[in-house]
């Protein structure tokens, strides 16, 4: 088939917006044809994920210069191989950088550990960014709101934690840097926490800011954890508009679990 293409440029561009969501194809048809390869960039790369150093040689390798990477049509982006990033990676020349459009960022570390892993070369990945997911169990928490604090567009926050020191996170907690200002935070937050409710709830309630989420998904196992729950609902009370709980009781011998969503209407409860 010649390279040149055929068909007009908008009905190339119509059925490469048809075939967005089936990769494999969109795969073949830059096989077939090199004039498909800039239109369908955006789709290709517009999730990517490293779950290993094996996922991140191999992005190195292929594209060794970050300036010329498809990671500028990159709007999600997945880390799960926190031992593996250097700060260089994240200086001029590194691929972190390179990331600049990404708008949801997951960053997974949850393998146990005596290490705890550093955050800092991501506080600067992309200030478009307005999601950020954080699952971890060996990540101290101050890591994960000095990477919060540098997303000035920030609408989303969850935070699924598979354990904390809660020792070294009070230390923590008094000798951070308290920020002058916040993200905005009026999307959704999600704390899904094995323990350290408390310490996560001190330093959301402590923003300058407030919190102005406007949906609230959490899970609890004790009265104290309830708490601390129920104060992150009343300081977004004035834009909270559903809010979905989990919890774990143990009636007898069996572990049973209650889910309640409450959607708000001015100020009511509806169901």
């Amino acid at each position: 088939m010649n390279s040149r293409p055929s068909l007009p440029q908008e009905t190339l561009d119509f059925i490469v917006d048809l075939l967005r969501g089936s990769r494999d194809a969109l795969k073949q048809c830059c096989l077939v044809c090199k004039s498909w390869i800039p239109r369908t960039r955006r789709y290709l790369f517009y999730r990517i994920a490293f779950r290993s150093l094996a996922d991140l040689e191999a992005w190195r390798r292929t594209f060794p210069d970050p300036a010329n990477s498809p990671a500028y049509h990159t709007r999600s982006l997945t880390v799960e191989c926190l031992p593996y990033i250097t700060a260089a990676d994240a200086e001029d020349g590194g691929w972190i950088r390179a990331f600049s459009k990404v708008e949801l960022f997951n960053v997974m570390s949850t393998t146990r550990s005596s290490h705890a892993y550093s955050l800092v070369p991501f506080r600067n990945i992309s200030p478009a960014l307005k999601s950020l997911c954080v699952e971890y169990r060996n990540i101290p928490l101050s890591e994960v709101f000095g990477l919060m604090h540098n997303l000035p567009l920030l609408e989303d926050l969850m935070i699924l934690c598979h354990g904390m020191d809660t020792r070294s996170s009070e230390e923590d907690e008094r000798s951070t840097f308290k920020p002058s200002t916040s993200p905005p935070l009026t999307g959704t937050l999600l704390l899904y926490m094995l323990n350290g409710v408390e310490h996560t709830a001190r330093r959301l309630l402590n923003l300058p800011h407030g919190l102005h989420f406007r949906k609230f998904v959490c899970t609890w196992c004790t009265g104290e954890e309830l708490r601390w729950i129920m104060a992150l609902v009343e300081e977004c009370s004035a834009t909270l508009e559903r809010i979905e709980i989990e919890c774990y009781v143990s009636p007898g011998t069996s572990l049973q679990l209650l889910r309640w969503t409450i959607h708000l209407t001015r100020g009511c409860c509806i169901s």
